[in-house]
């Protein structure tokens, strides 16, 4: 069983419209490196030039934000799901 990344609209055109991608990474960075390699350029609206998650990217493992937990290195297992979902702004 493999875990899967729910893609919000924004990043879809740069995966086919694609909304849900099954991967088989064993931590977050290495799903970013992942979706980077399957579906290019999506990692630079991930991650900044440190490759560290940006600040206004939210990603949650199954609905626990991945800052609370060990950010990049945070270990993936089967069935888990990835949500990225892009902070908004306005007033």
């Amino acid at each position: 069983m493999s875990k899967k990344v729910r893609i919000p609209t924004p990043l879809r055109k740069l995966t086919n419209n694609e909304e849900l991608i099954e991967i088989n990474a064993a931590n977050i960075g290495d799903a970013i490196d992942e979706l980077q390699a399957r579906f290019p350029g999506i990692q630079e609206r991930l991650v900044d030039e440190k490759g560290e998650v940006r600040r206004f990217v939210n990603v949650y493992v199954n609905e626990e934000d991945i800052r609370f937990l060990q950010n990049r290195a945070t270990p993936l297992k089967d069935g888990d799901e990835i949500s990225i979902i892009p902070a908004i702004a306005g007033g």
